[in-house]
């Protein structure tokens, strides 16, 4: 029992840094809303579309809670998300691409996007399909525009 006990903890263990490199984190010096307001300005001015914009502390305090600034944008661009539905319909549980922005606990705002290529690893789309390097290119792009 203990061997299997240890052995559950060392997996855990590995599974949960694994889990988190699957999201992309950006540092920047703006305030959560200064980088999504240049966030959403930079999706405008990349001809995509911003489909949301979420305000989560806005949220909660509606329901008399408390919390840190966060934001998430809701984005995409048919030329991109078409071919990932169409290379497999459940792609669009994923999609449109989202950013969240939020006051990183070490101090500072970071932006944080799942990396489309780890997005779509349980679906019938390959890593290396053409509109998933476009998507990683463009949510690099974005999110350090939206960052400087």
């Amino acid at each position: 029992m203990r061997r299997l006990l240890l052995s559950a903890f060392v997996l855990i263990g590995f599974a949960i840094p694994a889990m988190a490199t699957d999201l992309i984190k950006v540092k920047t010096d703006k305030s959560v809303a200064e980088a999504m307001d240049a966030l959403e300005a930079a999706v405008g001015n990349a001809g995509a579309t911003v489909f949301a914009r979420i305000d989560h502390r806005k949220g909660a305090e509606s329901a008399g809670l408390e919390m840190d600034f966060a934001e998430t944008l809701i984005f995409g661009n048919p030329k991109l998300g078409t071919p990932a539905m169409n290379a497999d319909i459940r792609a669009s549980l994923y999609l449109p691409l989202k950013v969240a922005a939020y006051a990183a606990p070490e101090g500072g705002v970071v932006l944080t996007y799942e990396d489309p290529a780890e997005m779509f690893d349980d679906l019938e789309i390959p890593a290396d399909a053409e509109f998933v390097a476009k998507m990683q290119g463009a949510l690099k792009k974005l999110t350090e525009a939206a960052a400087n």
